[in-house]
Order: structure tokens, then sequence, then C-alpha cells
């Protein structure tokens, strides 16, 4: 098999792209021979050993991958050779070949393209749990979406309006909210040149938003937490900007807000019965045609610095798909 393998995590530029032998097929395990992977920005940290989870080394690095079965261990029940498969399986992804729990692994109905399921676990699994298990979302509320052009963000429209809600987006140029108001979203703010709070108090009619997704953290975190609205819940999904903000609390109690952390990892660990649940209502809500990954680039598994450079720039809208024949 070939995989990009990371010896030494001081970057992308250390990644190389040579061959190593299979790995053995353990108990409880299948075997998937990958067509399709998806970056997400844990697949940069964990490269730059900034993640939270510090993988001995050396590595194969790609979190999220579609493919087909090829062996099944004794005993595993429910996968055959040859069915496709999507997983989220924390590491290996980015190869040409990778064993995972088969309790990873989701079924890949009929329709379901390769491209589309390797960037769909994360970002939507993320957002239903944020949106609807967290959030409490409900029709005709306002959502706020920070980072909304993004893999999580593109998603989070997508669910927010398949449940009716209001939704405000807010990115970083006008391109990704032409972007993001393209996929549905009923108002758009460049935080880069409108006053975010501002915005919202025009956007809200001084009301505020219901809810806020926030995958981004930083310096958008306070002046977004400010105009929420009365019994509103701020979603603490992520620090996409890399720094973790420190809210004053007093404005949690003025608001009568909840601030509510998202950790779809853990939950899905914690309460498998509820994530398959979820898994089955989302793929179902993707053979309606109600949601649909946004991909923003389909390149060789090859290109993976590539596609790694793009990310690091933020110029992605949605996510990047690294495919193999």
């Amino acid at each position: 098999m070939k995989a990009w393998v990371c010896e030494n995590p001081v970057g992308v530029e250390a990644l190389q792209w040579r061959d190593l032998p299979a790995p053995p097929l353990t108990p409880g395990q299948i075997r998937v021979q990958i067509r399709a992977a998806s970056l997400n920005f844990p697949d940069l940290l964990i490269v730059q050993n900034k993640y939270q989870m510090k993988p001995p080394l050396p590595f194969v690095p790609g979190t999220e991958f579609s493919g087909v079965v090829s062996e099944v261990s004794e005993g595993v029940k429910g996968f055959v050779i040859g069915q496709r498969v999507a997983a989220f399986g924390g590491l290996g992804g980015f190869a040409t070949e990778v064993c995972i729990p088969a309790a990873l692994a989701m079924p890949l109905p009929d329709g379901f393209s390769f491209e589309d399921a390797a960037a769909f676990i994360c970002t939507y699994a993320t957002s239903h749990h944020a949106l609807i298990d967290r959030g409490a979302l409900r029709a005709g509320e306002t959502v706020l979406i920070l980072g909304a052009a993004g893999g999580v963000g593109t998603a989070a429209i997508q669910i927010a309006k398949t449940m009716g809600a209001r939704v405000i987006a807010a990115a970083g140029s006008d391109a990704k909210c032409q972007a993001c108001q393209a996929l549905g979203a009923d108002a758009a703010i460049n935080y880069t040149t409108q006053n975010l709070r501002d915005a919202l108090k025009t956007l809200t009619d001084g009301r505020g938003p219901d809810v806020i997704y926030d995958p981004v953290g930083g310096d958008l975190a306070e002046a977004a937490f400010r105009a929420i609205a009365w019994r509103g819940r701020y979603l603490v999904v992520g620090f996409a900007q890399g720094q973790i903000p420190a809210l004053p609390l007093n404005l949690a109690l003025l608001k009568g807000a909840s601030l509510v952390g998202v950790f779809w990892g853990e939950f899905a660990k914690r309460e498998p019965s509820h994530n398959a649940r979820m898994l089955g209502e989302l793929a179902a809500w993707y053979a309606a045609g109600k949601i649909k990954p946004v991909l923003d680039r389909v390149l060789p598994l090859e290109q993976l610095p590539a596609a790694f450079a793009r990310m690091a720039a933020r110029e992605v809208i949605g996510k990047l798909v690294l495919t193999q024949v």
C-alpha cells in the first residue's frame, strides 16, 4: 500500500508519500480500500503536533474517508466484502487502504458518492449534534453560524434550514458570504469589513440570535455572545482561529443564556445508539436532497500538500476531498 507518513510532526512539509506494508487485520476490524478522503482541521493540527491527541510515531494522518470493504475479520457482523462504507476513523485515511474497527464504519446507501461520503460524517454529525441535540434549535428561531463557509459551517446552514430556522451566516470575505447565501442562508455578515454586533442588531431588530454556532473562537466570540437573544444558546464547537476566548460570564446571567459545549466525538463514544440514529437521519436527509456536502476541490491523493496549503490559507469553501482510482 501507499500512504502519507508522518515521522516528525513539524508540519505538512515533513510528510512523505511512500510504500508501507499493509496493516494487519485484527479482531473486530474491517479492511477498507480507500476511494476518497477529506481534510478536516484536526488533520492539519495533528501533523503540526498541535492537536489534543498525540499519536505514536510514525503515523498516517487522515480522519475521514470512504471506500470499499476488502476483508472482514472473524466475528464481525453487518459487513461483507465489496460493501461501500464511510468512516471517521481518527487516523489512516491518507492512504490506499486502512484497517478500522467495524463499529466506526457507516454503510453507504445507493446513490451516495464516495466523494460526498468522505466529506459527510464529521461535519454533518457535528452540526446535527450541536444544533438539534445540544442547541435544541426550533423552527422559526434565528441561528448565527460563525465560520459559515467552512466544512461544519456549510453543513450547519443546511441542517438549520432543514429544521425551519432563519440563518445568518458570518464569514471572512464577500465571496464566502455569497456562497453561504447561495446555499440557503437568509443573510450574511462579512466580519472582516462589518461590525459583527452592530450587524446582528440590525438583522434581528435588536433581539439577537437564539442560537450561536461557533467553530471559530478567537476574537469573534465575545462580540457574538454580547448580541445573543434572551434565553439564547451559545454552542462552543471549536477554535479554528487558534485562540480560546475568555468570555465574561456575567453575559450569560444578563441574557439568561446558556453556554453549551459540543463534542461530537465523545458523544459518539458515550451514546453510540443515539449517534447511530442521528447518522441514519442524516443519510435519509441526503437521499431526500435536503443536505449535500459542499466540495471546494477534488484532488488526487498525491496532492495532499497542496490541499493542506489551501486549508492553511483559509481559502476553502466547504470541504477539500482527495481521491484515488
